[in-house]
């Protein structure tokens, strides 16, 4: 009986970050708050459904977690990316869902020690590779596995 319940546990945290992403993105590009778009996801978008299909459950706490999480530090979190990026790239010339991705895969390794970090960045990597198809997903890979390396000793 347990194992459907850390089955369904799981996915509920893999669209967590899944929205989480979106909502990061949501935020960069029209310059919304975090508060509002917690709010707008839990409100409207969590409870919706895609072509007559409910969503999968996401952990709402989770991703409000990681939103906020993101903003608070996101210095400190963009930091931890640039570092990773090669000599003379600005982290502003990347993808905006690829900076969403690093700083929510960052954020959580670097704040949530106790996931552990091949679940994370798995999680994040499947993520990329459902937005694209080229490069991006080994960088992901890559950042967030050097990200890992130093915030997780």
């Amino acid at each position: 009986m347990s194992a459907p319940k850390a089955t369904k546990a799981h996915q509920s945290r893999s669209v967590a970050r899944l929205a989480a992403i979106q909502a990061l993105y949501q935020m960069e590009v029209s310059g919304v708050g975090a508060e509002a778009v917690v709010r707008e996801f839990v409100d409207h978008r969590f409870d919706a459904d895609m072509e007559g299909e409910p969503l999968a459950q996401a952990d709402e706490q989770f991703f409000a977690q990681i939103v906020r999480g993101v903003v608070a530090d996101q210095a400190q979190i963009d930091q931890m990316i640039a570092k990773r990026l090669a000599k003379d790239w600005r982290l502003d010339r990347l993808d905006a869902t690829v900076r969403s991705i690093l700083r929510a895969g960052a954020f959580e390794l670097s704040h949530l020690k106790e996931i552990p970090t091949e679940i994370v960045i798995d999680e994040y990597l499947e993520i990329a590779k459902s937005f694209f198809e080229g490069v991006e997903p080994g960088f992901v890979n890559g950042a967030l596995d050097a990200i890992a390396r130093h915030e997780r000793v």
